[in-house]
């Protein structure tokens, strides 16, 4: 079977019946070149770099970055693929030539490019959060479902062992029903925290670098003028372009929970901020937030309130923990009516129940959810091969994402409870809040 009729047909099989896929060799050196997937690269540089050196295996047809700095090592290991800054041109020129894109952009211009690529028929692996609204969020889990089509999220550790491992304990009632969760990130907080530069930033107005097409890498948001405090990281502590701490981590630090007790939306939500005056700071990100979620009882469990923290906020210590023992700076505390489970970032990483005699004496319940053999990235590449969906699907990574976008609208109305009706997609107590769920484009993007 040709390499293009292949995918098609294993496409269309993952959603017309349960396919149950003959042995297929995974992407590596030793998969034929007629079952390679032709992939296209939407960013390339820092993390979108990571994620397309673990798809290097497959056959890397475009490069699209608006920034000939990030992209000069991508350039140098792939000299054949064809480079674009602009990705509707990549499209134009070359949509019959793709099978799947990697789109791994600065938050504001992820649901435009998946978006561009999902409308041409493309699988698509894409960063989290998976978009910078919840209007974008929600738009593309549809695409992705009406268009039958094989997608990953980039919330790495959902195909870990440990993920698996913390969902089948809590299921199993290993530490009781569980109540409460407690969720942290204290990482790289001077890039998520850019307040003390808002003045420098106000003022000055360096040159655009010749290799950047600012233009481009503005995308769909409002202009504003460049400056140099906006890349090529830092664009996460701006929420014109980025979803700071809340929005990039929660796909990390709340996913064990958010998969174990089927959390789905939040009925309300309420943020402290520290040192943060939302007029005068409008557009960044405070030192130190405090949001706390509510979710209804679903099914056989009561409701669950989550609490998270960040910045200059930590995770508070549980009395059973023994002395010695460090919470984790990132991870989470899960509480239950009968013991506690403590887990780091990124899958339920050195997931344990405390205190440790606890963890001891726990007979570990029998493996019930398949795992990920072959790792996030190449469980997307076979899912493609395979014709069955991957571990992270937009389904799912869309809305663990909003979890967090919601909470960037919490801390923009620090000291408010919003109330959230999830079907309407609305706030029932808080029109300035609305505003937010789905911000405009500028003229001549859309989605």
């Amino acid at each position: 079977m040709k390499r293009r009729l292949f995918l098609k047909s294993a496409a269309a099989a993952t959603f017309a019946f349960q396919f149950v896929p003959r042995h297929v060799v995974g992407g590596d050196a030793s998969t034929p070149p007629s079952r390679k997937i032709n992939l296209a690269a939407i960013g390339t540089g820092g993390q979108a770099g990571s994620d397309l050196g673990n798809m290097a295996d497959e056959n890397i047809v475009a490069l699209c970055d608006v920034d000939d700095r990030r992209a000069v090592d991508a350039f140098k290991r792939w000299p054949d693929a064809r480079r674009f800054r602009d990705f509707r041109k990549m499209f134009d020129e070359m949509g019959d030539k793709i099978d799947a894109v990697l789109v791994g952009t600065p938050d504001h211009t992820h649901a435009v490019a998946a978006m561009a690529a999902m409308k041409r028929g493309k699988h698509v692996f894409c960063e989290k959060p998976l978009a910078h609204s919840v209007a974008e969020i929600r738009a593309m889990s549809k695409e992705s479902i009406d268009r039958k089509l094989i997608t990953q999220t980039g919330n790495q550790g959902h195909s870990s062992e440990s993920i698996r491992n913390f969902v089948e304990w809590v299921r199993a009632g290993a530490i009781g029903e569980v109540r409460e969760v407690h969720a942290a990130c204290g990482a790289f907080k001077d890039v998520y925290c850019r307040i003390r530069n808002i003045e420098k930033v106000m003022s000055e107005k360096p040159e655009v670098p010749k290799e950047l097409d600012w233009d481009l890498w503005q995308g769909p948001v409002a202009e504003r003028p460049y400056h140099n405090d906006y890349l090529p990281w830092t664009w996460r502590g701006w929420t014109q372009y980025g979803s700071g701490t809340i929005g990039d981590w929660v796909c990390h630090v709340v996913d064990p929970s958010f998969w174990a007790l089927d959390l789905d939306m939040p009925t309300s939500i309420q943020a402290e901020a520290d040192n943060f005056d939302p007029v005068k700071h409008a557009g960044l990100y405070p030192e130190g937030s405090q949001i706390t979620y509510e979710f209804a009882a679903k099914g056989n469990r009561g409701p669950v309130k989550l609490v998270w923290y960040d910045g200059q906020r930590t995770l508070p210590r549980p009395a059973e923990l023994e002395e010695g023992r460090k919470v984790p700076e990132t991870g989470a505390i899960v509480i239950g009516t009968k013991g506690k489970i403590m887990h780091g970032s990124h899958g339920a990483g050195d997931c344990r129940l405390i205190p440790e005699k606890a963890m001891q004496e726990y007979k570990r319940p029998e493996k019930t959810i398949p795992r990920v053999k072959a790792g996030h990235y190449k469980d997307w590449l076979n899912a493609i091969r395979e014709g069955r969906q991957a571990s992270s699907p937009f389904e799912y990574g869309a809305r663990l994402s909003e979890v967090g976008l919601l909470g960037m609208i919490a801390i923009r109305m620090a000291g408010k409870k919003l109330e959230y009706d999830a079907r309407a997609m609305k706030f029932t107590n808080c029109d300035e809040a609305n505003k937010w769920l789905n911000p405009p484009y500028r003229k001549g993007w859309s989605l």
